[in-house]
């Protein structure tokens, strides 16, 4: 009976040890500012715009190019327009795609910019 409450214990450890150090089923889900922070904020610093001063976030600006609701945003994101042809162009925003932000997440910075940038 020890050896065989013994066994089972050098398993459990084998196995749940690893997700106790990756946090694993524990991870603690992101915010919209952590999200925002983590993949929009290198081109929209507090929300402005450092490639294109005249779509920055705020609610001026995002009105000015009818984007006005969390949906107009997560669209902006899956489809930021096209590419320019000319080299000189500004290069536009980058897309992020539902495997780059799953919509979860895109929701979460959508309400985050709607409720920061004013």
């Amino acid at each position: 009976m020890r050896n065989s409450m013994r066994s089972v214990c050098i398993v459990c450890s084998v196995f749940l040890f690893p997700v106790f150090l990756t946090g694993a089923g524990f991870a603690e889900e992101k915010t919209g500012e952590v999200l925002f922070k983590e993949n929009c904020a290198s081109c929209h610093p507090d929300g402005g715009n450092i490639l294109n001063p005249k779509k920055t976030l705020s609610k001026k600006d995002r009105e000015a190019n009818n984007i006005v609701t969390a949906a107009d945003i997560i669209n902006k994101m899956r489809n930021p327009g096209p590419v320019p042809t000319h080299p000189q162009e500004w290069a536009g925003m980058k897309m992020f795609d539902k495997y780059n932000i799953p919509d979860d997440e895109a929701q979460k910075i959508a309400e985050y910019i709607l409720a920061t940038f004013k």
